[in-house]
């Protein structure tokens, strides 16, 4: 059976909701958020983050809340936070069961 669009959310799409999670923010504070919290390692691009943003406001995960020139801040919503704890919790699972896989094998 086919995935909808957001059934999961990509590697990408999960540290955008993690920003979002810290607070109001524009597209530029979100990509500096991801690289500071994934120490380096996700380094999320222009082309990338906005397309994520506009699926995300479309979807009403966030909101737009101010527009200052071409800066827009957004905020997440209620339907983001639980998008985004739901993947926490399947992220959580999946590493509990690497874990006790390698326990078994042993």
């Amino acid at each position: 059976m086919p995935k909808r669009a957001m059934d999961g959310l990509t590697e990408s799409m999960f540290y955008v909701l993690m920003a979002f999670c810290s607070g109001p923010m524009c597209g530029i504070d979100a990509a500096e958020y991801i690289e500071e919290h994934s120490h380096g390692r996700m380094k999320i691009g222009p082309a990338t983050l906005y397309t994520i943003l506009a699926k995300f406001e479309k979807e009403g995960y966030i909101r737009e809340i101010e527009v200052d020139g071409r800066k827009r801040t957004y905020e997440i919503t209620g339907k983001g936070a639980k998008a985004y704890e739901e993947e926490l919790c399947r992220l959580r699972a999946c590493l509990a069961d690497a874990q006790n896989a390698r326990e078994v094998s042993r």
